[in-house]
């Protein structure tokens, strides 16, 4: 239930979902530096982060 919520939360900001899931880092920082060069890449990350196991 909640990697769903997280998912959805990707869909409108990825560099919140990956905060949250992963904590402080620089992953966080890549996701929102993709997302600042278009959106798509941003999400597309972001979900990978947070589905990632």
């Amino acid at each position: 239930m909640v990697k769903v919520l997280l998912v959805l939360l990707c869909l409108v900001l990825p560099w919140l979902a990956v905060l949250i899931k992963d904590g402080p880092s620089l992953k966080v920082l890549w996701t929102f530096l993709l997302q600042l060069c278009g959106h798509l890449p941003g999400v597309i990350y972001g979900i990978y982060r947070v589905v990632k196991d």
